[in-house]
């Protein structure tokens, strides 16, 4: 794997740039890891909503 080449002129490239960068890069593997991610976020949201469901009495 090689190293994304030194901007010019001394600038630093934000983090967003950088990432952005190397989205385009890595293509369909990218969006795969993406889709992971929101679907374990996603899950994570879910399971700690019914675990911390109110029990009402008379439900």
């Amino acid at each position: 794997m090689t190293d994304p080449s030194p901007p010019p002129s001394g600038e630093n490239p934000s983090f967003t740039k950088l990432a952005m960068r190397n989205m385009v890069r890595k293509g369909k593997l990218s969006l795969f890891h993406f889709g992971l991610t929101a679907l374990g976020f996603l899950g994570f949201i879910v399971l700690v909503a019914w675990l911390g469901k109110p029990q009402l009495p008379g439900a």
